[in-house]
């Protein structure tokens, strides 16, 4: 026959599309060309293919092969299409039946001896493939494990194209050896178990700062956005570090989603590749924006704000970046998701993340008489933070240096992570709760014309916002963002509604005033 089909996946962000593969064997000079908008790595897989099909001991077919990627509108990008265009080939010249890849989803890239190779963005790819109705997918061995999270699939697992062949004969297949699906064996070495031994961040190991570890206490309860101040040494780094030890860890759903994001990215871990802990990612200030936000010339990849979707982003000296970085969060802070625009494709990124900035108090850093910045050098540093972002931070603290006495006396009364975590997880069930049969789990995310019309605080709780509204000490906005750390407070003390006290410490923590 001199025509097969076989099926892959292309990828648009984190949204995957079905590819039909069509292989045609005809008359003409000897090559293969490829159509369907490829990008250059998908172009140079013509001689990656053939290398791997002779040396898989196959006979590569003479005459012009044409292989069509359809839908032909759709840009196709990366190396993940090897698999399926070879065997697509193999089925048109008669070497395999050519019915029995017609309803599998192919995804692997192929190299020069045959063996097949893992690809980013398996995990996505799979997803998208049982939501048009395929079951049955072809994948590398090390992607194994990440195609199997999708439940209700079949997966084929292959180390090799010679494999894969011998699979669809039903021929007997040989035992592959370690290493043999494209990954290195990993070595075990005395560092390696050290390192698995080793002691994860705690909260106890920030002594001192009261105010500061209520206030990451009170972000994780309720999802809020939470700044630092406060000059070097003073626990902002650790503070922010240990962040994901006091968050819930991830429901299965919002796994698969973290899951998918990262696989995009090219970030899984090897051995375990479902993600359930909250992830936490902390750029350098000298990231770009597109790598904050995502983006790209040729491949539109997840940024920041995407790898800490369910988790946390913090930028450390947040003053040192950019300021049309800083700018770009606003978007995903109030939408939960990033929309990247390029002339080839528009995709959206998922962003639901909790941010967390730390900032000096001035450029030198330094505290006290030692300061040697002027008032309008310290203005300026400060002003580096635009109105609308510190606007949508509900929780400012400012961290003094802690004495030496304190470091002592508190080494003995600093709560743990594990104690901090069931308050917090407590805290979530009683919003939860009130929260349920609405779109909304956490306090941080209820929009504020809903807040005020379903969850309405008792007049006396409001009285002091009221008045600094009426000052012009709040907006609007900080107002909403300010009832909501009230009702994250309220259900961490386990009350039924906020009141008076409550409303007064989330004003204080808006406006960065706690003592």
């Amino acid at each position: 026959m001199a025509l097969a089909r076989t099926r892959s996946m292309a990828l648009i962000g984190v949204d995957g599309h079905i590819i039909e593969i069509e292989a045609h064997l005809g008359d003409g000079p000897a090559g293969l060309t490829l159509v369907g908008l490829p990008d250059t790595a998908l172009r140079e897989a013509r001689d990656r293919i053939r290398a791997a099909v002779v040396n898989s001991g196959e006979h590569w077919p003479e005459g012009h092969i044409t292989v069509s990627l359809s839908p032909a509108s759709l840009p196709k990008r990366g190396s993940g299409f090897d698999l399926a265009i070879a065997a697509a080939v193999l089925a048109a010249e008669g070497a395999v039946p050519p019915m029995s890849l017609r309803t599998a989803v192919v995804l692997a890239e192929l190299a020069l001896d045959g063996r097949t190779r893992p690809v980013s963005g398996v995990l996505p790819a799979v997803l998208a493939g049982v939501r048009c109705g395929h079951t049955t997918f072809v994948v590398a061995r090390g992607n194994a494990a990440e195609a199997a999270l999708v439940p209700g699939v079949s997966v084929m697992a292959v180390a090799s194209l010679g494999e894969l062949l011998a699979r669809l004969r039903g021929e007997p297949v040989a035992e592959e050896l370690p290493g043999d699906d494209g990954s290195e064996p990993e070595e075990r070495t005395e560092e390696t178990d050290s390192s698995a031994g080793a002691r994860k961040p705690d909260l106890s190991d920030v002594l001192g700062q009261p105010v500061a570890r209520r206030a990451l206490e009170i972000a994780a309860a309720g999802g809020h956005h939470l700044m630092m101040v406060g000059p070097p040494g003073t626990g902002k780094s650790l503070l922010a570090e240990r962040l994901p030890t006091v968050l819930p860890r991830l429901a299965s759903e919002e796994s698969i989603e973290v899951t998918a994001v990262h696989s995009v990215a090219g970030t899984l871990p090897d051995r375990s590749p479902l993600i359930v802990d909250p992830p936490f990612c902390a750029p350098h200030h000298t990231a770009t924006r597109a790598a904050i936000v995502g983006g790209g010339s040729t491949r539109l990849r997840p940024g920041c704000v995407s790898l800490a979707h369910r988790g946390a982003l913090f930028l450390d000296e947040a003053p040192e970046f950019a300021r049309g970085v800083l700018d770009s969060l606003r978007q995903p802070l109030e939408s939960g998701e990033v929309v990247v625009a390029r002339s080839a494709a528009t995709v959206r990124f998922p962003a639901r993340f909790l941010l967390v900035l730390a900032a000096n108090p001035c450029p030198c850093g330094k505290s006290g008489t030692a300061c040697t910045c002027t008032s309008v050098q310290r203005r300026r540093y400060l002003a580096r933070l635009s109105g609308p972002l510190l606007d949508r931070l509900d929780l400012k603290v400012e961290l003094q240096p802690v004495a030496h006495a304190e470091l002592l006396a508190d080494r003995a009364y600093a709560e743990s992570s594990a104690t901090v975590a069931k308050r917090v997880a407590r805290a979530r069930e009683r919003s939860a709760a009130r929260l349920s049969g609405t779109p909304w789990s956490t306090n941080a995310e209820v929009p504020g014309a809903e807040l005020r019309r379903h969850f309405p605080v008792p007049p006396d709780a409001l009285r002091i916002l009221a008045a600094a509204l009426e000052r012009g000490e709040i907006s609007a906005r900080g107002l909403d963002r300010a009832l909501r750390v009230a009702w994250t407070v309220a259900d961490l003390a386990d009350r039924p509604e906020p009141t008076a006290e409550d409303t007064a410490y989330a004003y204080a923590l808006w406006t960065g005033r706690v003592q």
